[in-house]
């Protein structure tokens, strides 16, 4: 995590929820609360009646976000659309049968749980499905990876989504380049 070189974190936000932008009142989850990055990505894209809760497994980054370092992504925890549960995302998209419009996952470094090995079911077929069953039609789930990964995107589309892969930089114009994954779901 660095406070200057954010750009992709945006990406996942802005790609995300662009499908479902239009929509009066749009439930999003995001995995990972980070620097808050993505967070105040989507508050901007979306509307006033969006909810976005984020799940975030250390208690620690929400506190610290609650603090000082809130400053950097502008307070978006202050903004009463965001909302944040202590806990792992996963329990969060089983729970959603339906009713989630979006799910933006900054979890790990990519699909494959490099960091913990329990994050290894999200970009499982079984953790797609789940996630593609927490969705309203039309809704979206996008995942952000610091590589490519072609093996994730068929079992991607394997899980009933439309998938696009964008190639996006950490910062405007230079750094790393990064993939972001737009899956949609049918039906």
């Amino acid at each position: 995590m660095n406070s200057r070189m954010h750009a992709s974190e945006d990406a996942l936000a802005e790609l995300g929820c662009a499908p479902i932008a239009g929509r009066p009142a749009p439930q999003v989850l995001i995995g990972g609360l980070g620097m808050g990055f993505t967070l105040a990505a989507a508050l901007r894209v979306l509307g006033p009646g969006a909810q976005v809760t984020v799940a975030e497994l250390v208690p620690e980054v929400a506190e610290w976000n609650r603090g000082d370092l809130g400053a950097c992504a502008g307070r978006p925890l202050d903004d009463p659309r965001a909302a944040v549960v202590v806990g792992d995302v996963s329990a969060q998209i089983r729970a959603g049968a339906g009713r989630l419009d979006a799910v933006l996952l900054d979890v790990d470094n990519g699909p494959g749980g490099l960091t913990s090995e329990s994050n290894s079911w999200l970009y499982s077929a079984a953790g797609l499905k789940a996630a593609a069953r927490a969705l309203r039609p039309g809704g979206a789930l996008a995942v952000w990876s610091a590589h490519a990964a072609p093996a994730f995107a068929a079992r991607f589309q394997a899980a009933g989504f439309g998938v696009q892969a964008h190639r996006v930089r950490e910062r405007p114009g230079k750094g790393a380049v990064h993939t972001v994954w737009v899956g949609v779901r049918g039906g």
